[in-house]
């Protein structure tokens, strides 16, 4: 795994733009997107160190949700409302199919990788990884800026079509796509799968979260009110639990993408019980709920992390004497402590492994820098190649 300088391609905003990514520099002018550099990986290690942890882990989230889901301690201990509880068993008992998620790991391109947290509800970074960095990579080979031969670990786009073709297991369906209004990054990742959905056949309606309305029969409709049968919801369970529609779910003859089961997953209270499923385990960092008297054994490097956390919000890093903290409007919820993984870093930047999952299986990668070792919503995000 390295770091390496390379030439921009003179057009590159121009063929952003063309597919409608628009959020690749922020507005004060510094780069969201940046393919000044990239990051160079040797097939072993995505095969080995990526690939393979990405679809062991996945099986032992699926096995947690399988144990956890009528398990009402657990469920307690997560901060899921109680009236959700059936809709979470009842959702898994079904089989309500899952579409996307991504881990995040610690990964210095030796040794295992280590997971940080799982991304399972409602994860952006898709136009980027699943189309835009594979053109930079089909570009900058014809361009002889990278060998002939590259590749990427990335089939996002692909398994992101066959997912929603498959979804309702081969019978047609309309598919509406909901986030909130007024987020420019949510508003493209909608339509980036609005145009997946249409590539696979499927129907696809995108519009506000906040225009979705009930019938009078107890359905959910959209503006049009028209009956909504299957929603991407591109905003976050937790939230919608707790709202006044939330308690509607149960009686509503909806399907959710992602389902309700996924609560489970989208939080990081997971951490600890992954741990306790597998302690030890090579690609898992030791962790606890920040009030088990057991957290005080991992010392002054680790992680301090809310349980509904996103986009790096509210986490602490200490390091020994050193400590790094960001601002956000979360931990009233609790926090888990997990032990401190150096992250890749060169030249004081930090990166993080995004490893992709489509219908539970390995499915790609991207890669989120810093100046910061707290990665966030202002982090950078480059492209990534495999040597030939």
């Amino acid at each position: 795994m390295r770091r390496v300088r390379i030439a921009p391609r003179p057009d590159w905003q121009a063929k952003a733009e063309a597919v409608g990514f628009y959020f690749h520099t922020h507005e004060d002018g510094t780069p969201y997107w940046d393919e000044s550099v990239a990051y160079a990986f040797t097939l072993r290690e995505i095969e080995e160190d990526i690939e393979a942890p990405t679809a062991e882990l996945e099986q032992m989230c699926l096995a947690f949700v399988q144990k956890a889901g009528r398990d009402e301690e657990v469920l307690r201990r997560l901060h899921i409302p109680e009236h959700a509880w059936p809709l979470i068993a009842e959702s898994w008992q079904r089989g309500d199919r899952n579409l996307y998620g991504r881990f995040d790991f610690a990964y210095r391109g030796s040794g295992p990788a280590k997971l940080l947290e799982y991304n399972a509800d409602t994860p952006t970074s898709l136009i980027e990884t699943g189309y835009i960095q594979w053109t930079w990579l089909e570009d900058q080979i014809a361009a002889g800026v990278l060998p002939e031969g590259a590749d990427q670990f990335n089939s996002l786009h692909d398994k992101l079509v066959a997912g929603l073709k498959g979804y309702n297991r081969g019978k047609r369906y309309r598919l509406h796509l909901a986030c909130s209004g007024d987020s420019e990054e949510d508003r493209e990742t909608i339509a980036y799968l609005a145009e997946c959905a249409k590539q696979a056949g499927i129907p696809a309606h995108c519009l506000a979260i906040e225009q979705i309305g009930l019938s009078d029969g107890g359905g959910f409709v959209d503006e049009n009110d028209q009956t909504i049968d299957v929603l991407f919801k591109l905003y976050p369970w937790e939230w919608l639990l707790n709202e006044d529609y939330g308690r509607k779910i149960g009686a509503a003859p909806i399907r959710f993408i992602e389902p309700v089961w996924k609560t489970l997953l989208s939080t990081k209270g997971l951490l600890p019980y992954l741990w306790e499923m597998a302690p030890g385990h090579p690609n898992l960092l030791e962790a606890y709920f920040s009030d088990d008297p057991r957290a005080a054994r991992l010392g002054n490097h680790v992680v301090v992390k809310p349980l509904l956390s996103r986009e790096g919000a509210n986490v602490e890093v200490r390091d020994g004497p050193a400590s790094t903290r960001s601002d956000g409007p979360y931990g009233a919820e609790g926090t888990v402590t997990q032990a401190l993984a150096p992250l890749f870093a060169q030249d004081g930047i930090h990166a993080v492994i995004g490893s992709w999952l489509v219908a539970s299986e390995p499915a790609g990668l991207c890669i989120r820098e810093d100046d910061n070792p707290i990665i966030g919503n202002r982090s950078r995000f480059i492209p990534h190649y495999i040597e030939p």
